[in-house]
């Protein structure tokens, strides 16, 4: 394995869209959600240490749930674990993670990686990195990988990438976030548009230049503890300064200024797992068309629900058609799949009517 490859694996979420499963305390990364007998960040894991050091992964996350990392990650190290003490979006993150990664090493190259995305074909995406590492090692490159769509999906977002040049890797044109679906439709129909799977490729010196040049208050904000970090006063100055960060996405913070963005078309199958739905369209169905986990169904003219209880309890449905069923502990969801953009909305109707537990 390379020594200069390293890994900044995105592991702060809390992806209340699929609660009840989901919670603020236990989110869903931490979770076995397709019942493989791994949970997805140490899918996730397994899958990046195949091309990159056990050592050279870094989780970032927030500092709440840096014990749940620890517990589930035993060949972790505290030193791998980069805590977040706020809530912010990707751009303060990732910023705070690569500046301690070029300290540590200024010849890193650097994926940034969600915990929770589903990769069945682990080899395709091994090739994929190296292809990607390999264009970004000696490069000013900023590269994203981009996943060819297969239907009009409104809940993704979308590169749009130059056609000319016989190259493996696209110049990014323009980002679109989650288009509706005429847009969407439009996109697969033009045929030079990808899926962000929001997986990023550079050196740490690249995207540490760029941050200077396209959010150099931000930047500066984390530079002034450069002599800090990797120490036991980074915790100290992080804690003091990381609140101040502003709360943006690196896809607004310098994917959508800088002129050296491309993109690699994936080779391998993906799935973001962000919604019920997405985790019905993975798994096995049974003789109805439901998708079922952890449950035994007796179905009724009950056909295409994703059902998912605790402990093999038995679960009676009749007449129910695409909905989601989830039971855990004090709640019970019964929600239409095609209203499962909405579960958000619903848990924070169910904290301010039943209290913060509940979520």
């Amino acid at each position: 394995m390379n020594k200069d490859f390293y890994a900044i694996l995105m592991a702060g979420g809390i992806g209340s869209r699929f609660w009840p499963v989901s919670t603020t305390s236990f989110p869903k990364q931490f979770h076995d959600m397709l019942g493989a007998g791994e949970t997805l960040i140490q899918k996730t894991f397994s899958r990046l240490n195949k091309l990159i050091p056990a050592e050279n992964i870094f989780i970032l996350t927030n500092e709440r749930y840096n014990d749940l990392v620890l517990a589930q990650l035993p060949q972790v190290t505290q030193r791998q674990v980069v805590l977040e003490p706020a809530m912010r979006n990707t751009a303060p993150c990732i910023l705070y993670a690569s500046l301690k990664v070029q300290k540590e090493n200024p010849n890193a190259v650097m994926v940034v990686a969600p915990s929770d995305h589903w990769i069945e074909d682990e080899a395709a995406f091994v090739q994929d990195m190296e292809t990607a590492f390999t264009a970004c090692q000696d490069s000013t490159k900023l590269m994203t990988l981009g996943v060819q769509p297969t239907f009009p999906n409104t809940g993704y977002g979308y590169i749009q990438y130059q056609r000319e040049g016989s190259d493996a890797m696209k110049k990014v044109l323009r980002f679109t976030e989650k288009p509706d679906h005429e847009t969407a439709q439009q996109f697969l129909s033009e045929g030079n548009y990808l899926w962000n799977a929001g997986i990023f490729v550079w050196s740490a010196k690249t995207i540490v230049d760029a941050f200077k040049t396209f959010r150099p208050r931000l930047f500066q904000l984390f530079k002034a503890g450069e002599d800090v970090y990797n120490t036991v006063s980074e915790e100290a100055f992080i804690r003091e300064n990381y609140p101040k960060a502003e709360n943006i996405s690196v896809d607004y913070a310098i994917m959508e200024h800088s002129e050296e963005i491309h993109v690699l078309p994936a080779t391998f199958d993906w799935n973001d797992l962000g919604t019920w739905g997405s985790l019905y369209d993975k798994l096995d169905k049974d003789a109805d068309n439901n998708a079922v986990v952890n449950a035994r169904v007796l179905s009724e003219d009950a056909s295409g629900n994703m059902i998912r209880t605790r402990g093999d309890k038995v679960v009676v449905v009749d007449g129910l058609k695409d909905y989601v069923i989830v039971d855990k502990d004090e709640v019970l969801l019964i929600y239409p799949k095609q209203k499962e953009q909405d579960i958000k909305k619903v848990l924070n109707s169910v904290k301010e009517k039943f209290g913060n537990q509940y979520g």
